[in-house]
């Protein structure tokens, strides 16, 4: 079986840190990219960040550029997200995904597996 277990949200005050986990199994990692996604309470899910394993290379949206780094152990088995900076528009659930990397785009449709979601809240 496909399993994405995200961890690692919580609360935390403006201009903080987390740093999400996602634990991937059950897919040949080297044909897949590894996202993480968010939403936001109203809005739809959007891609902050992805790992295209086949050529090792790392995305980010302009948004949390010089905030967040995207990130994993050797294998890429556990992904994480370190963010920094935190600001209160990144509060939203987030989700680690997997999408066959013939196939992703930057849609969340395009990602055929998905973690169970963590949520992270920014105070201002």
């Amino acid at each position: 079986d496909v399993q994405l277990q995200a961890s690692g949200g919580g609360l935390v005050q403006a201009g903080g840190s987390l740093r999400l986990s996602c634990v991937v199994s059950g897919i040949t990692i080297e044909d897949y990219v590894i996202a993480w996604f968010r939403q936001a309470p109203g809005k739809g899910r959007e891609k902050v960040s992805c790992f295209i394993n086949k050529d090792g290379t790392t995305q980010l949206e302009d948004s949390v550029k010089g905030r967040f780094t995207f990130s994993g152990d050797n294998a890429m088995k556990t992904v994480y997200l370190q963010m920094n900076d935190l600001k209160a528009e990144d509060t939203a659930v987030y989700y680690c995904a997997a999408g066959d990397t013939r196939m992703v785009d930057n849609t969340a449709r395009s990602y055929e597996y998905w973690g169970q979601g963590t949520l992270v809240t920014v105070s201002s």
